[in-house]
């Protein structure tokens, strides 16, 4: 137990590098941290050491090490994400008995992860490992909805695609729908993807309140009239929330107006 602070002190610091532009001065570390100097250079040594971090000597800076990315890796060789959706997944297509999705963002389009759905369900084009304008579908504007206008402006320099006619033309509009979706805490699609077909998503969230993954329910639009998608976007957030749970994340601060 008492290595406890040590471990927390070598995570503190491979996350601060993690988030960080590029290599840091030991000083700005400690200074960031609220470690002593001399702590500091030791704890980086040791973690050098192991391949944690590494020192550029040219620019008397600190930057992450081959051991650190070897981590990032193997996390994405176990699909922690899908592991811990999937589940999740089954239980709400138990419930709303429709097809349910999980996606990320994939610069500006969605990349569809896991599809569970109810037996002898239609077939939808937003099949696993496919990917869809993120400003079209729910599951994409459930995500945007929660990045900085920056980083939405950057993403989308236009000129808009459409599938169908329907959805944003302009970052104008996009920019609208996604204060509208923040607002109210989950996302809808009407025909935007396939005609008559509408989908309802609601976003999920890492340990710093970013947007991690998008879950995404989709139904035929003539069997379910639009007074009851409150009720089934209840239930796909709940599903997000339980997602934020498990990823040991929380929601975002609320963002100035767009």
């Amino acid at each position: 137990m008492g290595q406890v602070p040590a471990a927390r002190r070598a995570l503190a610091v491979l996350r601060l590098l993690a988030g960080s532009a590029g290599p840091l001065p030991a000083s700005a570390i400690a200074r960031s941290l609220e470690l002593p100097r001399s702590s500091t250079y030791h704890l980086l040594t040791a973690m050098a050491e192991d391949g944690f971090v590494s020192y550029v000597p040219e620019e008397r800076r600190w930057g992450l090490g081959v051991a650190a990315f070897e981590i990032g890796s193997a996390y994405l060789r176990h699909g922690p994400l899908e592991r811990l959706a999937r589940p999740l997944l089954r239980r709400l297509v138990d419930r709303v008995g429709e097809i349910v999705q999980l996606g990320v963002l994939h610069g500006a389009e969605t990349l569809y992860l896991l599809k569970e759905q109810p037996p002898r369900h239609a077939t939808l084009v937003t099949d696993v490992g496919v990917r869809m304008p993120a400003q079209l579908t729910a599951s994409g504007r459930s995500m945007l909805a929660h990045l900085p206008a920056a980083q939405v402006r950057a993403l989308f320099p236009g000129p808009f695609v459409d599938r169908t006619g329907l959805g944003p033309a302009s970052l104008r509009e996009l920019r609208r729908e996604l204060a509208g979706d923040a607002r109210r805490g989950w996302s809808v699609e009407d025909g935007h993807i396939t005609a008559g077909f509408a989908s309802i998503a609601a976003c999920s969230f890492d340990h710093t309140g970013h947007p991690t993954a998008a879950i995404t329910v989709t139904f035929r639009r003539e069997s379910r009239p639009e007074e009851g998608w409150p009720a089934l976007a209840a239930a796909v957030r709940t599903t997000a929330a339980d997602l934020t749970a498990r990823l040991g994340g929380h929601p975002p601060a609320r963002r100035p107006s767009r």
